[in-house]
């Protein structure tokens, strides 16, 4: 099992009132903890796309950010998680040149994650009017297949769908690593790890909770990807996982780290926006907040493999279970803790974790584009 970090641009008002500035610093602290990152031989950033979700994530130029972190690290990869591909929203050939030029800057390292948007806030933005949000996976589906072929053909040859049309024309520039950067799709549902495996796509899995949610989606994406007929080169056969990390060297202090963290209110801001996700009824209707995590909790989140927290020998053992439970990718999410509690569990991480589960020198998507080329 490898492992990452993601970053959002997390700015909640509770730290806007202490800080005018939140914003830039919450920007510059994330791209911080990713150099951090690179350093400490984590493998994957990722790297949202989101628009209009005030205080839930402020990342709306992804792409900006994307190229520059392929001058600031050296060998993580970097992962769009997602650009949005949908025509309202980013046209499809402007989407091929942007990941092409990034393979180009990060010499190989950038990898294409693609998805729908977070819910009706930001897909009605671009797509007012739409009555049943569902209908972007038909946009989605209208365009995912062109990309490879932007890419690999001389010309492209050109498409007349649906939703958007383009006529031939050459895509500039290529990618610089043959064939084309690993494809990813963000999965919330199994039916969507399913269809995601058929197209030979990875999945970036932002709703499996914890351990129990992952038994419930390894065999439908492992069975269905072995049956894949992959839209691009080669078949993306990975399941990445996000959740937390707290790590410190005493117990006790990594706690605290998570409680001081209050993911419940950035939980609250996932609830307020992701609105295609069934809301539990122990979920109160923004602006009511779930309450804050105590210590107590923090310790049975932990036990169930919902956060990672604890010295780093707990940490350890920790991922151990999510490697055994089928994940080919353990990303942590930053913003919530103070940029030194997340630059220490970087560090640690790093010293104490990563060299006794990561191995292999080469990332598994690489090793799966080079067999492709």
């Amino acid at each position: 099992m490898e492992f990452g970090i993601f970053i959002q641009g997390y700015v909640p008002n509770f730290r806007r009132e202490r800080d005018p500035d939140a914003e830039h610093t919450a920007f510059m602290e994330e791209l911080r903890t990713i150099e951090a990152a690179d350093k400490a031989g984590f493998k994957y950033a990722l790297v949202p796309e989101h628009h209009f979700l005030d205080e839930y994530s402020h990342l709306s130029a992804n792409d900006a950010v994307t190229g520059y972190l392929c001058k600031a690290t050296e060998n993580i990869h970097i992962v769009s998680a997602i650009f949005n591909p949908l025509p309202q929203v980013n046209h499809p050939a402007k989407v091929a040149e942007r990941v092409a030029m990034l393979d180009h800057l990060s010499q190989g390292r950038f990898e294409f994650g693609t998805g729908r948007g977070a819910g009706s806030h930001e897909i009605l933005g671009f797509l007012p009017g739409m009555d049943d949000l569902s209908g972007t996976r038909e946009i989605w589906e209208d365009v995912i297949g062109e990309f490879p072929k932007m890419w690999m053909q001389d010309t492209y040859e050109g498409y007349e769908g649906k939703y958007w049309s383009l006529p031939p024309r050459k895509i500039l520039p290529k990618p610089w690593k043959k064939p084309h950067p690993p494809m990813w799709y963000a999965a919330g549902n199994p039916s969507s790890y399913e269809m995601a495996a058929r197209k030979g796509l990875g999945v970036l899995g932002f709703s499996v909770g914890d351990l129990n949610d992952m038994t419930k989606i390894v065999d439908v994406y492992k069975d269905a990807v072995r049956e894949a007929e992959p839209i691009g080169a080669y078949v993306n056969d990975n399941i990445c996982v996000t959740s937390a990390a707290f790590v410190k060297e005493d117990h006790g202090a990594a706690v605290q780290s998570a409680v001081d963290a209050r993911l419940n209110y950035l939980q609250s801001n996932v609830f307020r926006y992701h609105d295609t996700f069934p809301r539990p009824e122990s979920v109160p209707a923004w602006p009511a907040l779930i309450p804050d995590y105590d210590a107590p909790t923090i310790e049975a989140m932990a036990s169930i493999g919902a956060t990672i927290c604890g010295d780093p020998d707990e940490a350890l053992r920790q991922c151990r279970r999510w490697e055994s439970a089928g994940a080919d990718q353990l990303i942590f999410g930053t913003g919530c803790a103070s940029v030194d509690d997340t630059l220490q569990m970087i560090d640690l991480m790093g010293k104490h974790v990563i060299p006794k589960i990561d191995t292999d020198p080469v990332h598994r998507t690489s090793r799966m584009r080079d067999a492709a080329a």
